[in-house]
């Protein structure tokens, strides 16, 4: 009797240590399930707010593509600009030439008109009538007028010929006017094409410092989500763990009610009327136990 005795207080010692570490462990399980419960529920929302952030980075990624397209179609316009305006350029130094050379090949006396020879003939004519001159200076008033009146026959002889070369003149200064004004608008259309370029270049830099702190955003809520999954997965160990101590601890138990059954049943064969209310007695204390020891993971 002794030694039965002193094995079932061995064993119900054994049960209540097991049955207080089981409720600690179903305790720790609980708080480790609602924690990986929390964890997985940010995870969900980081991964959402992932998503969101590459599907607002893709708009200003377009933006600049775009943006990259226009800038260099700008340079290739402006570069086409300034060829044509250094060919503009081009053209007003020949007009000028032309102009130059072509007033070389006139002469210079058709540079007179006949009006200004008869204006200058009366004015001749009015100052020897009306002033007192001395005989030399008569006669040189005299030479230069018959000059200037032959000079004025020469001028209305060649009134054709000076209309054709004023008109070749007027024609090489308008081809000089209108390649100056080409020049011009050149220059102000490479002026409207170069602001267009820097205002493409201005939104290129904003949209991919916009696109830029999205990626950093991006970036940090990859690390925050690859920390949240390292600690699910921690959690999840020691999850696993605890389980199996438990189930380690479950085990250890039903070994012993085994134990005790078999016990009992030894027992109750040598001594049969005693036995029998100790197999009563035992398999309420075992089902106490089985309700005490009871773990939900």
């Amino acid at each position: 009797m002794a030694p039965r005795h002193s094995l079932s207080e061995e064993s119900d010692r054994e049960e209540r240590d097991d049955r207080q570490r089981l409720g600690q462990l179903e305790g720790r399980f609980e708080a480790l399930l609602e924690r990986r419960r929390t964890m997985i529920a940010d995870l969900r929302r980081l991964s959402g707010e992932q998503r969101a952030l590459y599907e607002r980075r893709q708009e200003p990624q377009a933006e600049v593509e775009k943006l990259h397209s226009e800038f260099g179609h700008l340079g290739r316009v402006l570069s086409e600009l300034r060829a044509q305006r250094e060919a503009a350029r081009r053209r007003v130094d020949e007009a000028v030439v032309r102009r130059r050379e072509l007033l070389l090949t006139f002469d210079r006396g058709e540079r007179e008109r006949p009006e200004q020879i008869r204006r200058e003939i009366a004015e001749l004519e009015l100052r020897q009538q009306t002033r007192a001159l001395t005989l030399e200076e008569e006669n040189a008033l005299i030479a230069r007028l018959r000059r200037r009146s032959a000079d004025l026959k020469t001028a209305e002889a060649r009134i054709a010929i000076v209309a054709a070369h004023e008109s070749l003149r007027k024609e090489s200064e308008l081809a000089i006017d209108q390649a100056r004004a080409e020049v011009d608008r050149l220059g102000g259309e490479m002026a409207a094409a170069r602001a267009a370029r820097d205002a493409a270049m201005v939104r290129i830099r904003e949209r991919l410092e916009t696109a830029g702190g999205l990626v950093a955003e991006l970036r940090a809520k990859g690390k925050a989500r690859a920390e949240l999954m390292a600690e699910i997965d921690r959690c999840s160990k020691e999850l696993d763990a605890v389980d199996q101590e438990a189930r380690e601890l479950l085990g250890r138990s039903r070994a012993r009610r085994a134990e005790a059954q078999k016990m009992l049943r030894q027992y109750s064969g040598r001594h049969r009327p005693a036995g029998e209310a100790l197999a009563s007695i035992a398999d309420a204390h075992l089902e106490e136990l089985m309700k005490r020891g009871k773990v939900t993971l």
